[in-house]
């Protein structure tokens, strides 16, 4: 689906809606007022819908967005406002839960007409923000690397791999923009927003105020319940993302890889010339032959390449490595039969560190030096004189219990099963220092190797920190989530035949 389909069958139903507000429940005042109401309203509910499917990815953009405005005004005379930054990216689960259900709930308020001139200047604001976020993103695209946004003079032409976010975020997983086009679509929303604010009293208003309210009440609640369920409680009850169950990630990378290796290929030279400023663009093989007819002192060349036929995915950036920086994510899509893989995006300590007392065993030789027989030469030989304990202290990593339990109580009893019935188990984490994680595992009492992988590749396989993942011949099985995790067992008889 692209945006311009979307956006016709949002049309679509605000047409009916107008029908029946106008037609059926004669309650429009303004035929314009009424469609803009049902189409505003309708799409910031479809919005909010598709994100309140998945907050934890809303949140994970939100702490983007907040990295990126902290560096940007700490070095400007708004420095004042960068240290609220890294507190909202520490709280950005919350604020994206209340961002969704108010944009949800600002989509009912304009389709029941709840109090117009409130629900007029709540639009604008909300729009007004999503302007500067999509805005922000698009306009990075001609801030070159190392640029400040706010050095204006240092600005070059667009180039998209300048864009400190990449995407906005409007509608989740379910549909990726581009940021031009989501800065677009914001400025389009403003027309109406801005119409809204001198218009209000034109606006249709269904039922009586108490059910206006208490159907705003209910949705307010209800969404905001749905929502903690996709992440607290559960996996999102719809996945958009790339890794969802069923995905044969082999296949896909390779697919997704041999594309990639077709896009790079050079098709044509781009012919420049300097003093006259004409332009010729020439197949490779031809200019292959004629190259010397273009000599580099009066002609540019520039490389043609082919586009992508489409965008790749997340797959295409699946890398594991081991200890040694290894990328293994090959050998763990080629792995015959079952592997259990935790996926486990950051191990979460408690701030400070501890002191740990082992007890080691001191070996004391005694050497002594043993004439050879009939030679002048001695050997060295050396006995055991004495062992003795000796207890050694040592600064370790200290973790939240709660986190560790997760491991200890509920997960490792399955992946012990696992291993006992010859099936591969790994954990994978972010990158992190070597010490943390041998900590980590020697805390949780996890005997399984732990790899690292990007976060954000790691956030994308799944919400649940942690979580775990059934592969088979490099195929996603099922995912659960920590707090809906099944014992071995019925893992085994569900999805294990």
């Amino acid at each position: 689906m692209t945006i311009f389909t979307l956006i016709l069958y949002i049309a679509i139903a605000a047409v009916v809606l107008t029908a029946l507000t106008g037609v059926f429940y004669k309650r429009e005042k303004n035929w314009l007022m009424t469609f803009l109401q049902h189409f505003c309203g309708s799409l910031f509910i479809f919005s909010g819908y598709v994100k309140a499917v998945d907050p934890l990815g809303t949140a994970f953009k939100m702490e983007q967005y907040f990295a990126e405005f902290f560096y940007t005004f700490k070095e400007t005379s708004f420095s004042f406002l960068a240290p609220m930054f890294p507190w909202f990216s520490q709280h950005s689960i919350a604020f994206s839960v209340f961002m969704i259900v108010f944009e949800i709930v600002l989509g009912a308020m304009l389709l029941l007409g709840s109090r117009p001139r409130l629900t007029s200047w709540l639009f604008f604001l909300l729009v007004l923000f999503f302007t500067f976020l999509t805005g922000f993103t698009f306009l990075t695209g001609y801030v070159p690397s190392g640029v400040n946004f706010f050095e204006f003079g240092k600005w070059g032409p667009y180039v998209e791999t300048n864009m400190r976010v990449t995407d906005c975020g409007c509608f989740g997983d379910f549909l990726k923009l581009k940021p031009r086009i989501s800065f677009y679509k914001d400025l389009f929303l403003l027309m109406p927003s801005i119409y809204f604010l001198f218009k209000f009293r034109d606006m249709h208003q269904l039922f009586n105020a108490r059910v206006r309210t208490i159907l705003v009440g209910i949705t307010a609640l209800g969404f905001l319940v749905f929502c903690i369920r996709n992440f607290a409680w559960d996996e999102p009850v719809f996945d958009f993302r790339p890794f969802k169950a069923g995905t044969d990630v082999r296949t896909q990378k390779e697919y997704e890889m041999d594309q990639s290796n077709l896009a790079n290929e050079v098709t044509a030279y781009k012919l420049t010339n300097k003093n006259t400023g004409q332009t010729v663009t020439i197949p490779v093989a031809q200019y292959m032959k004629e190259f010397k007819n273009y000599p580099k002192a009066e002609w540019d060349s520039e490389q043609v390449k082919d586009n992508p036929p489409y965008e790749t995915s997340k797959i295409s950036e699946f890398e594991i490595s081991g200890p040694d920086g290894a990328d293994i994510a090959e050998e763990l899509l080629a792995e015959e039969g079952y592997t259990f893989m935790v996926d486990a995006y950051k191990l979460i300590t408690s701030g400070g560190k501890e002191k740990m007392t082992t007890t080691v065993m001191d070996t004391i030789y005694r050497t002594d030096t043993v004439k050879i027989e009939n030679q002048d030469s001695f050997n060295l030989v050396k006995t055991i004189q004495e062992i003795k304990p000796r207890e050694v202290t040592r600064e370790v990593n200290s973790f939240d219990e709660a986190y560790i339990k997760r491991f200890s109580d509920i997960l490792n009893p399955i992946l012990e099963a696992a291993e006992k019935d010859g099936h591969k188990v790994i954990a994978v984490t972010a990158p992190n220092d070597p010490d943390v994680i041998e900590d980590f595992r020697h805390a949780s009492q996890s005997a399984y190797p732990f790899y690292t992988a990007d976060d954000l590749l790691l956030k994308t396989i799944q919400r649940s920190n942690p979580g775990l993942v059934l592969w088979k011949d490099g195929k996603i099985i099922q995912k659960w989530h920590i707090n809906k995790m099944p014992g071995y067992e019925e893992i085994k008889a569900k999805y294990m035949q």
